[in-house]
């Protein structure tokens, strides 16, 4: 089992000569605003307030990177908030979509969704993106302390079918309880070592 004990908050970058290189596989975290972000991120952590929580969505509106010691986690800026102008939409769409242009910025995703609700049209559109893109993800559904368990499991079951895949592959969380945590340092543990894997396979083909 993957073992988080000091995850640090390194910087922060509001353009693609900010993004950080690292020689760490980076694990980015993305979602709609207000879908628990930096609670998972706390929960991760095992840390209250390594993320900033805030009761206002949209917050997040630049790239923060936080060292987990086996692993980089970048904290992308939460989509589909209406209350930001036309102007700022399209600014954050160019910070994500310079992000995921370079290979070496992002590893995996953990793409959260919130499991109360059907997936968004802007839920959509990013798993689509990720597909086409051929950039690995995981489909991570918050706040299942917020329904029944059979809600949570219809809600797993919803969000695999609205993005063709297995049920399997949508993680159940709270950030409350902490549910679903080993699971996810389970699936992190496994991005870092097919990282290393591929690291060294590069490693003997130079040599």
């Amino acid at each position: 089992m993957l073992k988080i004990t000091d995850a640090v908050y390194l910087t922060s970058a509001v353009s693609k000569a900010q993004f950080l290189k690292t020689g760490k596989p980076v694990i980015a975290v993305s979602g709609k605003s207000n879908v628990g972000k930096s609670s998972f991120i706390n929960m991760l952590a095992n840390r209250k307030k390594l993320a900033r929580v805030s009761k206002d969505p949209g917050r997040t509106r630049m790239v923060n990177y936080f060292d987990f010691g086996s692993f980089i986690l970048a904290d992308l800026p939460g989509y589909g908030y209406a209350k930001v102008s036309h102007a700022e939409k399209l600014r954050w769409a160019k910070l994500m979509q310079d992000f995921f242009a370079d290979s070496s910025n992002v590893t995996h995703v953990l793409a959260l969704c919130d499991i109360r609700h059907p997936p968004t049209q802007d839920d959509k559109d990013m798993i689509n993106f990720l597909y086409a893109s051929l950039i690995p993800f995981t489909i991570v559904a918050t706040k299942a302390d917020k329904v029944s368990r059979s809600a949570a499991q219809n809600g797993a079951k919803l969000i695999a079918n609205t993005f063709a895949c297995g049920v399997d592959n949508v993680i159940i969380t709270s950030s409350e309880s902490r549910y679903g945590k080993e699971a996810v340092l389970d699936r992190i543990e496994g991005v870092i070592q097919l990282y290393a894997q591929n690291i060294s396979d590069l490693s003997e083909e130079e040599t």
